[in-house]
This record gives structure tokens, C-alpha cells and sequence, in this order.
């Protein structure tokens, strides 16, 4: 599970972006924090087959820096796919005209309103659609997560100790709120999830390009995440934004850490417990 961490725009803006045209365009969403070169960074993880940005959900500044880097690539020419963790595998905006309306492109990818703001990630969606990318739904659909569920074949995916860090995740993440034997099946719908998007840029890699991959930072871990599906032979390179302070933890199972200013102080186990009190 991602963390819940965001980006506080200091002045002057437009010198801190890469390139008066990437700038001029990041304003009308607002531009990413300084010190941050995109290009720049972009350029340190290149070359890539694969490139997955691990975000904080509710942190709107990872969202800008996906755009951003999205803009970036697509400038370059080397954008192949823009894949999300925000909507579901099988959905894609392939044959939209890049001119298409944010109806259209939400109408493509069945986008869940209820768990992912369009206001929050519609920006990165579109920047890719702008620029004749094509974006792709990369998480299990719901309807595979029953039978995820039960699979127990998953629980040999990770070696034992990965597993139960997996699983530890699985409960702190949900506040310990939920049954400890439910564990074990949420633990294996995260080891699909990953899988699944795994998949799916495997899928849309081209010689020469690189796909983006944008998901939670749980997603994009080497230890336990997307890349433990991923084949060794592809490039792939693992960026993790966090909002605040990062921990060894995170520096040491991404290849690059980028932070923003924190986000204001939330209490995510008293909403989450609201929410299944109601369900």
C-alpha cells in the first residue's frame, strides 16, 4: 500500500521548469516544485525500456511530476505507452484521435470516479492523449480478484520473508482493521495486481521507446512489487516520489527517490474505519 503523503509551488515558477514550452504548458495545471530539473532527471534514467512512477495517491504534486515526465518523453518522441494502476487491464485509448475530449478519454478507460479523482490524474491522462500516446488501464480487473483471492499458487511468487513483509503491509495498511484471515487473500489480489501490470507493459514495449507505468509506491518496489514479474532482460527503471522525508526503506528498493514538501497532517485510519463502518 502506498503511503499517503504532496508539492508546494515556490517562485518563480517558470525558471524552475524544463524549457519554456514544457513550463508554459505545466502553469495552466500548475508547475512542478524546485529544484527540479525534468529533463534533466529524465535524461538520468534513460536509456529505459520500462519506466514505473511510484506515487502517494492524494499527493497532487506526484501527479504534476508524472505529467511532467510524460510531457517530457512524448517531446522526445520516446514515449511508447503511458500505463496506469488507475484503471483496469483490457481498457486503452487506442484509436481516440489526439483531440479527443475528456469524456471520451475517461468513457475508453471505464475510469472509476469513486476511487480516482479525474481532477486529480485527468491531466496526466490527457497530456499523454495530446500528444497521440496511448494510455492503458493496467490493474486486475475486479472481476479477476475473487478468483485472485483463492489462488494460493500467488503465496509462492515472493520467497517467505518478502511475503510476510507483503503481508505485514497488507494489515498496517489497512490500520489493522481488518480480519487477520483476510490477510493471506488481500495479500494475493496485491501479488495479481502487480502481476497483472507487469503484463501489461510487457505488452507495450517498442524498440527504442520506453512505457511509463504510473501506480502507488507499494506497486513499483523491486523487493515485492511489479518488478519481481517483470523478465531481467528488460531495462526497467524504478522512480519513488515521496512527499516529505524518504527512508532508507525507500532509497534502497528504487533506483531514484524524488521528494516533495509533506502533505498536512491526516488521520487515514479513523476515515478508513468510517468507511467500513458504513459498508
Amino acid at each position: 500500500m502506498a503511503r499517503k503523503r504532496s508539492l508546494l509551488l515556490p517562485a518563480p515558477a517558470f525558471l524552475r521548469c524544463a524549457g519554456a514550452i514544457l513550463c508554459l504548458a505545466a502553469l495552466l495545471q500548475g508547475c512542478v516544485s524546485a529544484p527540479l530539473d525534468i529533463r534533466q532527471r529524465v535524461d538520468a534514467l534513460l536509456p529505459a525500456d520500462l519506466i514505473l512512477l511510484g506515487e502517494q495517491h492524494d499527493a497532487d504534486d506526484h501527479q504534476r511530476l508524472q505529467r511532467a515526465v510524460v510531457l517530457e518523453l512524448a517531446g522526445r518522441g520516446q514515449l511508447a505507452a503511458l500505463a496506469l494502476e488507475m484503471a483496469d487491464q483490457g481498457r486503452s485509448t487506442v484509436g481516440l484521435p489526439s483531440n479527443a475530449s475528456e469524456a471520451q478519454v475517461r468513457d475508453a478507460l471505464q475510469w472509476k470516479q469513486s476511487g480516482w479523482p479525474w481532477e486529480r490524474y485527468g491531466p496526466v491522462v490527457m497530456a499523454a492523449v495530446s500528444q497521440a500516446v496511448p494510455v492503458h488501464g493496467a490493474n486486475l480487473p475486479r472481476a479477476a480478484m475473487r478468483s485472485a483471492m483463492a489462488d494460493t499458487r500467488l503465496d509462492a511468487h515472493l520467497p517467505p520473508s518478502r511475503l510476510a513483509q507483503q503481508q505485514e503491509g497488507i494489515r498496517t495498511g489497512h490500520c489493522a482493521l481488518l480480519p487477520e484471515s483476510q490477510i493471506a487473500p488481500m495479500t494475493r489480489i496485491q501479488i495479481a495486481r502487480d502481476a497483472a501490470m507487469a503484463q501489461t507493459l510487457q505488452s507495450l514495449r517498442q524498440p527504442g521507446k520506453t512505457a511509463v507505468l504510473v501506480a502507488g509506491g507499494g506497486h513499483v518496489r523491486r523487493d515485492i512489487g511489479v518488478p519481481t514479474h517483470l523478465p531481467a532482460t528488460l531495462n526497467t527503471r524504478v522512480v519513488l516520489a515521496v512527499a516529505g522525508s524518504s527512508s532508507a526503506a525507500d532509497r534502497g528498493n528504487v533506483d531514484r527517490v524524488w521528494e516533495t514538501p509533506p502533505l498536512p497532517p491526516r488521520d487515514h485510519c479513523a476515515e478508513l474505519q468510517k468507511q467500513l463502518k458504513k459498508g
